[in-house]
């Protein structure tokens, strides 16, 4: 377990703006930062960070928390995992208190890809750096390919040696159980005998965004015709190819200052380019882009650059998955190097500069491209040239019209163009593609309607779960937040805002039993202390489900646009005036309700009282709070009073 101090020194040094900066490419805007959302697809930014506050929100999916679930969520990391990724980030030592066997075993088993994954990466590391089969084998063949050594440590490149159970027994020496080793695609068993998988093979470690290794890949340097060159990891809980980039975690920050992405098909392109300046670069491991990729790539940039040979496999390659980048607006480019040139050899040969010129110079939008490359292959067969007509039709009508319509329309004339058919007639063609698909997600969308058990069985199935909160709910949530927000400050009459709540609101008129604990929690460390508990205390709350409702709840609400200001005069109210005005509307609620309260009962009371005198002090005290109810209407107008007498 990680002690206290240690979190607290973690939290300290933590910068929300530095840390997600890392994974998405935040734009400022005012004093917040806006992106597009990693945790849902989207075209418009409705990712919103406050660095002040320290906490993310998105409008989109709901997604908020603090700089700790962030890492949680984007990599799927447990809490203790977070916070040790973290504390590394910023070279913190963290101060752990000794844990159980039964805790170990536990934490074993949770974490158990990871540490094994990261074991075998040492190991194949250091064969490679440490032994005479890795240098004369492994080390050899990476020199000839002319990695240096920094290029190497920074790839954690390795070497599995030829024995047949060599890494194997080093594993099971260390604790790691045979079965885990084959889950990973470390060993496997023939026969009853463990032998390793990636023997005799160099190794390439694939990361995460943050460094995490989630699995191999791995070569063959013995001509063998019955091995595959290369093999990887088997689909698990960590690796799966299709969410995955190499390059990406050393590539990162390259991406994200450029503003652009280049992708190549190998391990050692990306290697190569690196150790040749070019380090916004990923590979997409020789598969077509899948929605996973598109996805990490798009947290960084949406300018996609793809770079191929002439090789004709590489070409076809590079056509398959862009579909969906056009449908997800990404602004894809092709460069097709000059014959016989891969991107290791180009950059080796030209260096950087040229390299970034020749792609700068030869880039071309992906429908001249496969426009290009189609023709050139169709020549004046009429079938083939129907049949890509058709293809870039499908291609352009996957652009959000609504989007880029220039850029639609821009395509369209130049495909007619150059196909030599009708410009009307390929409008017609893609707007029956268009049609095609939404008449295929409908259907899709009625048959999953269909699917669903009736509306009897929906309701059983919600009983006893989390409803759409109630007006007194939201509204005890706003007194939280105001009293997180200003308790430190001053108020008229009393010494602070959080002294007057207290005096004003009674924890029994807060029906939600969380915003009770937490209401009563804060005034108790108020009266502790002697000051009120740090915005921090809430947003780092101990419970996850506290500290995503605590960064919903204080995150800034949406800035008045500078348009509407100009053009309709709406100023945002500001210091002083803020949040006095906040702090009034807010706990106006609570004494109405404690006057329709005591009206409730007033009333109860007048029906029972037979004297004329007792009914004349009721009266008398009922018309004082319906003036009381009057005051604070013509304060604060008829919402809040609307919102309790029809909840």
């Amino acid at each position: 377990m990680i002690s206290p101090a240690s979190i607290q020194a973690v939290m300290n040094r933590a910068d929300i703006i530095d840390v997600l900066g890392q994974f998405i490419r935040l734009k400022k805007r005012g004093t917040n930062y806006i992106a597009n959302c990693p945790f849902h697809n989207e075209k418009t930014p409705s990712f919103n960070v406050s660095p002040a506050k320290g906490i993310y929100k998105c409008f989109g999916c709901g997604k908020a928390g603090n700089v700790v679930t962030f890492i949680q969520d984007h990599e799927k990391l447990t809490y203790p995992e977070a916070m040790r990724w973290l504390a590394d980030y910023y070279k913190i030592t963290i101060e752990e208190t000794e844990r159980t066997p039964e805790q170990q075993h536990q934490q074993l088993a949770e974490e158990g890809l990871r540490i094994l994954n990261e074991y075998a990466a040492g190991y194949f590391h250091d064969t490679l750096l440490n032994t005479p089969e890795g240098q004369a084998i492994g080390l050899s063949y990476f020199k000839q390919r002319g990695f240096r050594k920094e290029i190497i440590e920074r790839f954690r490149l390795g070497y599995n040696p030829e024995n047949g159970d060599n890494f194997y027994r080093a594993a099971t020496n260390k604790g790691y159980r045979s079965e885990m080793l084959e889950k990973a695609g470390l060993a496997k068993n023939r026969n009853g005998q463990f032998h390793d998988v990636y023997r005799g093979r160099v190794i390439f470690p694939i990361q995460s965004m943050t460094g995490r290794i989630l699995g191999f890949g791995a070569r063959i340097l013995k001509t063998n015709e019955k091995a595959p060159k290369y093999i990887n990891t088997p689909e698990n809980e960590l690796y799966v190819k299709s969410r995955v980039l190499y390059g990406m975690y050393q590539s990162r920050q390259a991406i994200g200052k450029k503003d652009e992405c280049l992708l190549v098909e190998g391990y050692t392109d990306v290697i190569s380019l690196h150790q040749g300046g070019v380090e916004n670069v990923v590979s997409s491991s020789g598969t077509s882009l899948t929605e996973g990729q598109l996805r990490l790539i798009g947290q960084l940039t949406k300018n996609l650059t793809i770079l191929y040979d002439g090789d004709a496999a590489g070409i076809k390659a590079a056509l398959r998955g862009l579909d969906m980048a056009l449908s997800q607006s990404f602004n894809v480019q092709l460069v097709l190097l000059p014959d016989g040139e891969d991107p290791d050899s180009f950059v080796q040969k030209s260096g950087a500069a040229k390299f970034h010129e020749y792609v700068k110079d030869h880039k071309q939008d992906v429908i001249s491209f496969r426009l290009e490359v189609g023709l050139k292959d169709a020549g004046n067969d009429p079938v083939k040239r129907s049949k890509l007509t058709n293809e870039i039709a499908e291609s352009i009508s996957r652009i959000n019209k609504a989007e880029d319509f220039s850029l639609q329309s821009h395509y369209t004339r130049e495909a007619a163009r150059k196909l030599n058919v009708d410009e009307t007639g390929m409008v017609n063609l893609i707007n029956k593609y268009i049609r095609d698909r939404i008449e295929n997600e409908q259907k899709h969308t009625h048959n999953r309607e269909e699917e669903q058990p009736p509306i009897e069985v929906l309701e059983a199935q919600i009983e006893g779960e989390l409803k759409k909160p109630d007006a007194d709910e939201l509204q005890e949530w706003q007194l939280l937040r105001v009293l997180i927000e200003y308790g430190h400050q001053a108020y008229e009459g009393y010494e602070s805002v959080a002294k007057m709540i207290e005096d004003r609101v009674g924890a029994d008129l807060i029906s939600n039993p969380l915003v009770q604990k937490l209401y009563v929690e804060y005034l108790t460390h108020y009266h502790h202390y002697g000051n009120v508990p740090e915005m921090h205390y809430f947003i780092n709350y101990p419970d996850q489900a506290i500290r995503n409702q605590m960064a919903s709840l204080l995150h800034p609400r949406q800035e008045i646009s500078t348009q509407w200001s100009e053009k309709y005069g709406i100023e945002k109210a500001a210091g002083k005036i803020l949040y006095i005005v906040d702090v009034d509307s807010t706990l106006s609620y609570f004494e109405l309700k404690k006057i329709f309260i005591i009206q409730d009962q007033l009333t109860k009371r007048l029906s029972e009282e037979k004297d004329p005198i007792a009914q004349g002090v009721i009266l008398e005290n009922f018309m004082e709070l319906r003036k009381m109810e009057k005051d604070i209407l013509k304060r604060h107008g008829t919402v809040v009073y609307k919102a309790l007498k029809h909840r």
